[in-house]
């Protein structure tokens, strides 16, 4: 019996310990253990594989896959990143840019903007295709010049009252239609994400104006078209209490891990501290700098149960059932 245990918490659980971590490589493959069927079954992974969406924004995502290995969570993980297409600035016309920020580096700040556009509308630039068209090109201009405020005060110091159009913003950023585009998106629609991203600051006298070509791309040509700003993936912790905790000890446990893992609850006027969501915990490991707590406490994690984060850009709308959220 205790045998068995132990194979099944090394086939379904890394376990932490205080000077090391076990069952770290995945070992369920077929005729590693007697008596074990690990052969590659459709119908039970199918049965077992899930995906239960967490949160959901429009900023970003957290999602559970339950019933999969490492590598397919990495797989998911390293698509998002390079593989799925957005809409970014390609190339920078400078007809004129007086400012401190030179035409490099000012292009790849504009490259860097993420545009509100639906990729899936447009199709791939050709390669050595200079000009661009309506079905794979996207045009914005920036024409902003810093003027001297006539109507503010002799004393003041301040550049947002002695100055107009000294900071340079990405709602400055107009977009011209190519070929029939007015007609097939509304108004409003193709835009960037956010209309406050700071681009360059001004002085009177100085002007950045410029013709900006968005094209279609993937995160693996230029990390400009990934669609996410962080992608990561982490096992669902699994703590569990060997025996149980009482008193000033059920406090003092609590207090080694992160708010709302441990509960301590009041029973029959005793304090007993139970696991609520160690889901929420990060695994610090501060339990193992006490001598009384720690035999008490078992750490590890699900092997086969991984939690997905995931921050948009705001390049790519959602995608849900099919349907395209903004």
């Amino acid at each position: 019996m205790a045998a068995s245990q132990a194979v099944e918490e090394m086939r379904g659980r890394v376990v932490l310990g205080e000077f090391g971590v076990r069952n770290v490589h995945t070992t369920d493959f077929p005729g590693n253990y007697s008596g074990y069927d690990d052969a590659w079954d459709q119908d039970r992974f199918e049965k077992n594989f899930r995906v239960d969406v967490v949160h959901m924004d429009e900023n970003s995502l957290e999602f559970d896959m339950v019933g999969i290995d490492a590598a397919i969570a990495n797989a998911f993980r390293r698509i998002l990143l390079a593989e799925v297409p957005t809409m970014a600035v390609e190339k920078v016309l400078v007809y004129n840019n007086t400012s401190i920020v030179q035409d490099e580096i000012l292009a790849h700040r504009l490259g860097l903007i993420p545009i509100h556009a639906d990729p899936r509308l447009f199709e791939y630039r050709n390669q050595g295709d200079e000009d661009g068209t309506e079905i794979d090109t996207l045009r914005f201009r920036l024409q902003v010049r810093c003027t001297r405020n006539p109507h503010a005060a002799k004393d003041s110091s301040d550049p947002n009252e002695l100055y107009v159009n000294h900071k340079v913003y990405t709602r400055h950023m107009t977009w011209i239609p190519l070929g029939n585009q007015a007609d097939l998106f509304p108004e409003g629609t193709i835009r960037p994400v956010h209309d406050d991203i700071l681009i360059a600051q001004l002085r009177p006298g100085q002007e950045i104006d410029l013709l900006m070509h968005c094209v279609k791309g993937i995160g693996k040509d230029h990390a400009k078209f990934s669609p996410v700003a962080t992608a990561s993936y982490r096992l669902l912790p699994d703590i569990t209490l060997l025996e149980p905790v009482e008193g000033e000890a059920a406090e003092e446990l609590s207090r080694c891990f992160s708010p709302g893992v441990i509960e301590v609850q009041e029973v029959q006027g005793k304090k007993v501290a139970r696991v609520a969501n160690p889901r929420l915990d990060t695994f610090s490991r501060e339990i193992f700098r006490h001598e009384k707590l720690k035999k008490v406490v078992r750490l590890a994690r699900v092997r086969d149960h991984y939690i997905c984060e995931f921050s948009w850009s705001g390049a790519v709308a959602h995608t849900c059932q099919g349907g395209w959220i903004t």
